[in-house]
């Protein structure tokens, strides 16, 4: 071993025949999201196994009547809008300060879910459906599609390039010059740079063909179905990283079949198959702890027991 591969390697530094891939703007934002999650978030968790066997039932009957395109992703949107009016606090953004020790609660107004995307070249991007207390069933699903289809003829880049520089602007609004300079300073200069600035400063599609920065934004609250990445996929999600600065985070398996057993009314011992959906549920523990999140399992739970209800929404 020759002295500059031994240097690499106390500095753990790429090797020769190692691949290297920088962080396009994709991953810079949505790194740094996780990042601050990671750092800033005080995270509580819950794991259960919903039994949905009557929901799903009752799913694939409107489904087939409705007469729009109705999806399991968007009927659970409203699933967890439905569990967010019953516990609103779950429903807001965290802004806290850490050497004073103090902070606040801002609880949203409206519910803007953001549910991560598969796109066709391999990555996830959130997209942003809002005010979803506000809609029908039908015109959340009408919504949704058009985002999703929307997304489709997007240049990500230009608009991810609108978040990053808005991000930026609030670092200096906030005194915190120095990290602004090394976003500007890596992100455009150097080995890390991600795009060339004349390029992206060009006029972005103001148009229906183009989602805006807003529909790319983190919202008020995230839905993630990792169940859809993968139909056959068993067992449960454990855990799901809080998209700063927000509080609250449901995600889900795959819908699965399971054998139970339980007392029939003659008192006998029988089985039974039953639908069930993993579902984990992240929360910021600065907001008070689990008691928040009961009264959100609760009405999600009276949904998945009595789904008729979903016929009027």
């Amino acid at each position: 071993m020759n002295f500059k591969r031994y240097i690499k390697g106390a500095l753990n530094q790429p090797m020769p025949e190692d691949d290297i891939e920088y962080f396009n703007l994709k991953a810079r934002v949505s790194g740094n999201i996780l990042s601050n999650a990671q750092r800033t978030i005080p995270a509580g968790g819950y794991n259960y196994e919903a039994d949905i066997t009557k929901f799903w039932a009752e799913f694939h009957k409107l489904k087939e009547s409705c007469g729009y395109p109705l999806s399991f992703n968007t009927i659970m949107m409203r699933v967890l809008a439905e569990g967010l009016k019953a516990a609103p606090r779950l429903n807001a953004h965290m802004d806290y300060k850490y050497k004073p020790s103090c902070g606040r609660l801002i609880i949203k107004k409206h519910i803007d879910i953001a549910v991560p995307l598969l796109m066709d070249s391999g990555e996830t991007f959130p997209i942003k459906v809002s005010n979803v207390e506000t809609m029908t069933l039908h015109e959340l699903s009408d919504e949704f599609n058009r985002l999703v289809k929307t997304l489709e003829t997007t240049d990500v880049d230009r608009v991810l390039f609108d978040i990053i520089l808005q991000r930026v602007i609030g670092f200096i609004l906030k005194g915190k010059i120095g990290m602004a300079a090394a976003q500007v300073a890596t992100g455009y200069v150097g080995k890390y740079k991600v795009a060339k600035l004349s390029g992206l400063f060009e006029h972005a599609p103001r148009d229906k063909t183009s989602l805006q920065m807003h529909e790319l934004n983190e919202g008020t609250v995230c839905l993630t179905n990792l169940g859809s990445l993968y139909k056959g996929l068993c067992g449960n999600v454990t855990y799901a990283p809080i998209l700063y600065p927000q509080v609250f985070i449901m995600a889900m398996g795959a819908v699965q079949d399971k054998e139970y057993a339980f007392r029939n009314d003659k008192g006998e011992v029988d089985l039974a198959t039953k639908k069930v959906l993993p579902i984990n549920v992240m929360f910021d523990h600065r907001i008070g702890g689990f008691a928040d999140v009961v009264p959100f399992i609760k009405r999600i739970d009276e949904i998945f027991a009595a789904p008729e209800e979903i016929w009027k929404w």
